[in-house]
């Protein structure tokens, strides 16, 4: 592979290996820097700002943040390619919003596909089709794509930005990912946890030609902490999980679409 391709350099906060929710097999996940969004229940709120930030944890003083070139993920990464060989695994880009550093993100997906692993993005797709098109979907295969809210004015309210663009990529998406395209909702109370809210976005999913998944992720305080440490307030404080009760009856409206839906990733 072309040197001056593996020095493509980009920000991140995180490596974490060994997980099985983000794609398929065994994975290693990284954690890219910036969001354009600003969802209130955000777990990893030490991504959303671009900036290497200084966050108090455990006491401590902790960097988020290190620039780092694609050789030096891909070095990380290739340390555990046995268990991507025996599970079908590899690379899946997260955040913070993987698509908000582009020639980055594109540089590592397709050092992964030069090294003969499996790749996924775990986006919210807010980001140009054009940019997705030439530098995303061409080196991935799993594609895990949030749809948070139908209503575009609720969307805004809750992550800070209206939700047109992304229906429309998904759309797009759909039209080149097909079956590899899985749509993930957060599920929030005061924001989405009506059967009413979870039918319809599954139901847009159902319209996604090939589309075929549908996963329901449900709310969660870990990560909430780190607002304290970052010296921010956490919107959410007052909010309670979901209860399994709850989440099966979401379930079961979703899965009148005739979609795979499942709870968790």
């Amino acid at each position: 592979m072309d040197k001056d391709y593996l020095q493509v350099k980009g920000r991140i906060f995180d490596i974490q290996k060994y997980s099985v929710h983000d794609g398929p097999g065994i994975r290693t996940i990284v954690f890219l820097k910036g969001c354009p969004l600003r969802c209130k229940w955000c777990c990893n709120p030490e991504s959303q700002s671009y900036k290497i930030q200084t966050m108090m944890v455990n006491g401590e003083e902790k960097i988020m943040g290190r620039d780092v070139t694609v050789e030096e993920v891909m070095e990380d990464v290739m340390r555990d390619v046995a268990h991507y060989r025996r599970s079908g695994g590899g690379i899946t880009l997260s955040g913070g919003e993987c698509l908000a550093q582009p020639e980055f993100a594109s540089a590592l997906l397709q050092a992964a596909k030069a090294y003969g692993i499996t790749t996924a993005v775990e986006t919210t797709s807010f980001a140009d089709f054009s940019m997705i098109e030439d530098k995303i979907l061409p080196f991935v295969d799993t594609y895990m794509m949030d749809i948070k809210h139908m209503n575009s004015a609720k969307h805004q309210l809750f992550t800070g930005q209206p939700n047109e663009k992304i229906l429309a990529n998904a759309k797009k998406i759909a039209m080149f990912k097909g079956e590899n395209l899985i749509i993930r909702t957060p599920v929030v109370p005061t924001f989405n946890d009506t059967p009413e809210e979870i039918l319809e976005i599954s139901q847009f999913a159902r319209s996604l030609p090939g589309v075929k998944q549908h996963h329901l992720l449900p709310y969660h305080r870990l990560g909430s902490d780190k607002y304290e440490g970052l010296e921010r307030d956490y919107l959410m404080s007052h909010i309670e999980p979901p209860t399994q009760e709850k989440m099966e009856e979401l379930l079961a409206v979703a899965k009148t679409t005739g979609l795979h839906v499942q709870i968790g990733g």
